[in-house]
């Protein structure tokens, strides 16, 4: 009974490093089981110092020791597998060998056998899907045990003289077997509780992180503005449930909810010399109220006693900061803090998207400009001679031309906006061709085949024209006659294909000299709106034809 006490005793400095383990991050190898080189070593070095321990708190008996070395040979194994199972029941078992006694061989030899046992155990558990069972107490006590029992196996099969190692077991088989079974199931709980603790941790933070990035995404497309900050530090507010939020741009308060809100008003300037300290240094600035204490710089009155101002990014420019709040009395909890971090790197990500989509906007826009004044002063010049011709041979005809050219031009003066109907853009190409029909005659013929069911299908805005103008500038135009411009659409999965072709097959791949501009961004604008399956792709076979299509999906 009392080398029974004695052992247990043992065990309790192993319970006692468990306990102040689970208490730093250097819990967390334990917390996981993970094939990762970091992860092993971690195991064979915290559970051969246990074998160690175990060895030099043991008790000496009848030129043997009674001891608790099983208890970090088998954890070795069960958490590390059988290697390293392997490597730290060898590692103890040398470290017996050099203390010398009768049993030194054998313990040697059962102590790596252990590491071993709790190593098989490892795989057989993981290849069966029930890793979980690792960090059960009960299988952990059960393995030990059996593992213990191996180990008198042991002793009585290699210790010699076997009445003296017999009469070793006697006496010492029932404590230890009991004492590290004991004491492994005990360290093995502390574990479990503390990943459990973890895991409810990760899970809480996962769910409201989840839940914060659901309902925040796409306010802040819209700009980072106070309407839409308004939204934002709402919907933080609501998930944190923290005293206060606020966000804040370079110069003044965009948003604020929670306590102190009479005195925290929007659209007001900055005040706070920590908030511009966080945003001139890019750096986090945590106010805990007691080590760095907290002083509102609106109101004295103000409840709040802590406060974490995290800078907001876009790219390398801090744009503004947000801002999380604990009342007086109250600290900070460490999902909190975290949280915060998140969210800020969320909005950030936004904010830089954002900026993204505006850029492409405005760039959009001026490469439409870029068109525009590319197409019109030679259409108007090639216009205004054939009209000029037909007024002397055809005063009505002209007439009928003027008008068309005043409806495409009127059609472009449009074309700021980013989609159209199919209808829209196919009237703006009608009053294009029937100039040129005027103005190549019967070298130019137009045929059409568009399903009316698509017309008010939306595409971007002048997309048809230049590759109709492509078609007559670089095809037809060097025919002497029949030429042909074919303009239809083709039942494609999932939406249709618009198709512009040629009977000339003049095309020819753009050159340095010669860039394709129109080319580039109608294909550009298709593949921004659309996607890349929207592509605009070109086929020419010479002499025969040059046929331009690409793909709009019917959009749900």
């Amino acid at each position: 009974m009392e080398l029974i006490l004695s052992l247990l005793q043992q065990t309790c400095v192993y319970l006692v490093i468990a306990y102040m383990l689970s208490k730093t991050p250097l819990i967390l190898p334990l917390l996981s089981i993970s094939s990762r080189l970091s992860h092993k070593i971690s195991c064979y070095v915290l559970f051969s110092l246990f074998c160690i321990m175990g060895t030099y708190f043991g008790l000496q008996i009848n030129d043997a020791i009674a001891n608790t070395r099983a208890m970090g040979a088998v954890m070795g194994g069960l958490f590390g597998g059988p290697v390293v199972g392997f490597a730290v029941g060898f590692t103890g078992g040398i470290h017996r060998y050099s203390l010398g006694g009768f049993t030194d061989l054998a313990c040697a030899i059962s102590t790596t056998a252990e590491g071993l046992i709790g190593g098989l155990l490892h795989v057989y558990l993981v290849r069966k899907n029930k890793a979980s069972q690792l960090f059960n107490p009960l299988v952990v006590f059960s393995v030990t045990l059996f593992a213990e029992i191996i180990q008198m196996i042991i002793l009585l099969a290699v210790a010699k003289p076997f009445e003296q190692s017999y009469a070793l077991v006697s006496d010492i088989a029932a404590p230890m077997i009991i004492a590290n079974s004991v004491g492994a199931a005990l360290f093995m709980s502390i574990i479990q509780d503390r990943k459990t603790i973890f895991e409810k941790y990760s899970a809480t933070f996962s769910r409201r992180a989840l839940t914060i990035a659901e309902r925040s995404v796409g306010i802040l497309h819209g700009g980072f503005n106070s309407d839409n900050a308004q939204k934002i530090v709402r919907i933080v507010y609501e998930e944190t449930n923290v005293g206060a939020v606020a966000i804040t741009d370079r110069e003044k308060i965009l948003a604020f909810v929670g306590i102190g809100d009479e005195h925290h008003i929007p659209n007001t300037p900055i005040s706070s010399q920590s908030t511009l300290t966080s945003m001139e240094q890019n750096d986090i600035i945590y106010l805990d109220g007691k080590e760095n204490p907290y002083q509102c710089s609106l109101s004295q009155d103000c409840k709040l006693g802590s406060a974490l101002i995290i800078p907001l990014r876009a790219g390398n420019e801090v744009v503004g900061t947000i801002k999380l709040y604990e009342p007086k009395l109250k600290l900070f909890s460490t999902i909190n803090m975290s949280m915060g971090e998140g969210i800020a790197q969320l909005l950030s990500s936004q904010i830089l998207f954002s900026n993204y989509q505006q850029q492409q906007t405005l760039l959009t826009q001026a490469e439409i400009k870029l068109l525009h004044a590319q197409v019109n002063p030679h259409f108007l010049f090639n216009a205004l001679n054939t009209i000029s011709a037909v007024t002397r041979r055809d005063p009505d005809k002209a007439r009928e031309l003027i008008q068309h050219l005043s409806h495409f031009f009127r059609s472009n003066l449009k074309k700021n906006i980013n989609t159209v109907k199919l209808k829209d853009e196919l009237a703006h190409v009608n009053a294009y061709l029937t100039i040129e029909k005027a103005r190549f005659t019967d070298r130019l013929e137009v045929e059409w085949d568009i399903d009316p069911q698509l017309y008010e299908s939306q595409l971007p805005s002048f997309t048809l024209q230049p590759l109709v103008e492509n078609a007559i500038k670089h095809g037809i135009s060097n025919m002497l006659e029949g030429g042909k411009v074919k303009i239809y659409s083709e039942a494609f999965e999932g939406g249709f294909k618009l198709v512009v072709e040629d009977n000339a097959g003049n095309y020819q791949k753009p050159s340095q000299d010669h860039v394709g501009l129109g080319m580039e961004i109608v294909d550009k604008r298709l593949t921004n709106f659309f996607g890349q399956d929207s592509a605009l792709k070109i086929e020419s076979q010479p002499q025969q034809f040059t046929r331009m299509s690409f793909i709009i999906p019917i959009l749900k």
